[in-house]
């Protein structure tokens, strides 16, 4: 009886701990699954299983073409070994869900086919490798689908949901746009191409209508603006007409319809999912309390103890105190027992913040009580507690930047540094003898450790700096940029002490996640645009220092690039040679400016066709991605 009665509580535990965090996975009820569930959601396991999706991820860096080349044999090795992690997490998943549930699951039906095409494209690629012939791993670009499809990346696999859910009536705005744009690039053909009109670099103006669907869906992104109406205007100051006309038309209306459609789409199955979940969650908590309810009167309730026992269970590292005011909201008439409403809530309740407040003596205090009880210690603390003493260092603060903003080789400025470093080291100090330091040091005293580490480092640093050119003939840029940055950085203390400013730093803080679940969706499309880039692009464009003499080191190792806007640009750094390079592009490209100019270099130097992949990564990450996150 006790055996089965600790067994309910187990399960009932997991239905509110599902509940908590919003998991939503469909798991066996037997003694055995739910003991592998607790294992499959332990902190531990999915650090591991994030660990080897990122290395998973980051072994582009070291394959071909690679920024830090390794044998072949050792990325496949980790490769292999990653692979098997993600099979064992898989295999770990199929014990705790029903078989029917398992193979429904598309999820799960993707990782297992990622998987079995790594693994084939491994073994290709490897017997290619062993005849020296070339080959092409297709299978990276499926190495995303790791990130989205486990179990634990269940907010970017939400995200996506509804971007996917959203496309059918983007769909439609986009071809009504496209529409727009080919009708005037027609108009354009017909009202320029006759006219033998040239662009600044003497090149033939609008007379291909392929390129002036390009050009003209480049003037929408605004980046070749006013450069491309210059040729028209010279000729007839009514041309300016035509392109004001095309601007308020595609880039005004219909950018703004496309940011319209967006939103209301995102957001309305962005609420049908968050009222899935709280479905869920209620459901989850209703089995929880069917579990270990017991019947008082005609009333079912659960039993202070048995409620006890069920939130130490489900949250083992909360306090003492914190349980009892858990206890406390959800049986406010102190009755010794929780009825169905008040337990439903305790999800909800687990989820909200609470500082428990320790009242501790300071160790000084107990060490030295005569000294720190002193009327000398006590002025000195006060002195700390006071506004003023605030006020000081932010003024210290300000006068810092102007000594930063000023020459360093001038000996006094110099000297200066060390004196603001022990002002820092001071007021540290003094906070730490003033405040109990495990309250000065808590883990939610975020400005505390920022304030600690940043002064620590940049007193490592500098002190590292002073001996090494004290002692050889030492000149490093990197250890000198280090203390610079660490300098600037101790300017950011002055946010603390304004309340505005320290009310929109937490603000920023609190929406990380959401900005987590952003840079999920955005490093999933980088990495598969990246992947894409390198196997058409690698070796295209290469970069060459400023006093090289190689051939064509002006057009970027490409004689198709002779005074493009490209190579005039100097812009040869910016290509698909490795990872690394490409993900700079793809950032480049998210910023929009100059994105034309990008894609008719990669242009010259393959086929004009290339720039699809240009547009296509603009209108996947600019339009859609970036408009979702606006929302």
């Amino acid at each position: 009886m006790a055996e089965a009665a600790s067994e309910e509580l187990l399960l009932a535990a997991a239905f509110v701990s599902d509940a908590q965090y919003n998991r939503n996975i469909p798991f066996k009820t037997s003694p055995q699954a739910v003991r592998l569930y607790y294992l499959y959601n332990h902190w531990i396991m999915r650090t591991v299983t994030y660990f080897f999706i990122f290395l998973n991820l980051s072994l582009a860096v070291f394959e071909e073409p690679a920024v830090y080349p390794l044998p072949f044999l050792a990325t496949s090795l980790v490769e292999v070994l990653c692979l098997l992690v993600f099979f064992g997490r898989l295999t770990h998943f199929a014990k705790i869900t029903p078989r029917n549930v398992f193979w429904k699951d598309t999820k799960n039906i993707c990782i297992m086919v990622a998987i079995l095409l790594s693994l084939t494209d491994l073994a290709i690629y490897g017997a290619l490798r062993i005849y020296n012939m070339k080959s092409i791993r297709w299978s990276r670009i499926a190495r995303p689908i790791f990130l989205i499809n486990f179990a634990e990346s269940r907010q970017i696999r939400r995200a996506f949901r509804s971007i996917r859910n959203t496309l059918p009536e983007i769909t439609y705005v986009f071809l009504l746009f496209m529409f727009s744009l080919l009708m005037f690039s027609l108009m354009a053909l017909k009202l320029f191409g006759e006219r033998n009109l040239q662009t600044a670099e003497g090149l033939p103006y609008f007379r291909n209508y392929l390129e002036i669907v390009f050009d003209l869906y480049v003037l929408v992104t605004t980046a070749n603006s006013p450069d491309v109406m210059m040729p028209a205007f010279d000729f007839s100051s009514w041309y300016a007409l035509f392109f004001i006309a095309f601007v308020i038309v595609n880039t005004y209306i219909f950018m703004s319809l496309f940011l319209a459609v967006v939103y209301n789409n995102y957001k309305k199955h962005l609420k049908n999912e968050i009222r899935q979940l709280a479905y869920m969650k209620h459901r989850k908590m209703i089995e929880a309390f069917n579990l270990l309810k017991e019947e008082e009167g005609a009333q079912p309730v659960v039993r202070e103890a048995r409620w006890k026992q069920l939130v130490k269970l489900v949250a083992p590292d909360i306090s003492n105190s914190h349980r009892e005011l858990l206890l406390r909201i959800s049986d406010d008439e102190q009755k010794g027992f929780i009825d169905k409403k008040s337990f439903v809530q305790l999800a909800d309740l687990l989820n909200i913040q609470v500082i428990t407040l320790k009242i501790r003596s300071h160790p000084l205090g107990q060490w030295m009580p005569r000294v720190y009880k002193s009327s000398v210690s006590q002025f000195l603390r006060s002195m700390v507690r006071h506004r003023g003493f605030v006020w000081t260092y932010d003024a210290i603060i300000l006068i810092n930047a102007i000594f930063i903003a000023l020459d360093e080789e001038t000996p006094y400025i110099s000297y200066a540094e060390w004196v603001f470093l022990a002002l820092y080291i001071i007021e540290i100090l003094l906070k730490v003898y003033t405040y109990e330091p495990r309250v000065f040091f808590g883990k939610n005293q975020f400005w505390n450790w920022f304030d600690t580490l940043i002064i620590f480092a940049a007193l490592t640093a500098t002190i590292l700096n002073t001996t090494l050119k004290s002692t050889t003939k030492y000149n490093s840029q990197q250890i000198l940029d280090i203390v610079f940055i660490l300098r600037v950085l101790r300017l950011i203390r002055i946010v603390d002490s304004i309340q505005r400013f320290r009310v929109i730093m937490n603000t920023l803080i609190n929406i990380v996640p959401t900005m987590l679940t952003f840079g999920g969706l955005t490093l999933v499309v980088y990495c598969i645009f990246a992947i894409i880039g390198m196997e058409l692009f690698h070796g295209k464009i290469q970069f060459f220092p400023a006093n090289s003499n190689a051939p064509y080191a002006l057009e970027c190792g490409n004689p198709a690039l002779k005074d493009s806007l490209f190579a005039r640009g100097k812009y040869c750094k910016n290509n698909f040679n490795n990872f690394a390079s490409s993900f700079i592009v793809l950032m480049e490209l998210t910023v929009v400016n100059q994105w034309h100019v990008f894609a008719s270099g990669f242009a010259n130097v393959t086929a004009q066709p290339a720039k699809l992949y240009f547009i296509t990564f603009h209108i996947v990450m600019v339009i859609i991605i970036v408009k979702v996150q606006d929302s």
